[in-house]
């Protein structure tokens, strides 16, 4: 059995892949922006396939959130699909990604002690 390398800092139980569908006229523009997603902290593989302008990234949700892929290419003038099943998809994608980052945070009490009542 192989093993999978990933970049460092990434755990693989928060590991999550995400597809969007593009829409952009200046291809320039989105080689740049992928460089960019590429250094982000969190982020272990982006890929795109042009033709088709599906941009499937993996990351780590405790680090890097949906939304803050979406702003980014937001900011460069690349929108993602606006159809009711990207629409679908994204808000299913920022419920776990912010499910995954909560329950990465979240320091679990022994079953014998009291909460604390934070």
């Amino acid at each position: 059995m192989s093993e999978i390398i990933h970049k460092p800092g990434i755990h693989e139980a928060f590991r999550v892949k995400r597809h969007l569908k593009l829409q952009y006229r200046n291809d320039d523009r989105v080689h740049v922006i992928i460089e960019q997603i590429r250094q982000l902290d969190g982020v272990d593989t982006v890929e795109l396939d042009g033709e088709a302008r599906w941009l499937n990234v993996a990351y780590d949700a405790s680090k890097l959130q949906f939304g803050q892929l979406t702003d980014m290419l937001r900011e460069h003038g690349i929108e993602p699909d606006q159809g009711w099943w990207a629409r679908l998809r994204a808000s299913w994608y920022r419920f776990t990604d912010q499910n995954i980052r909560d329950n990465a945070r979240h320091e679990p009490h022994c079953c014998n002690k009291a909460p604390s009542g934070k």
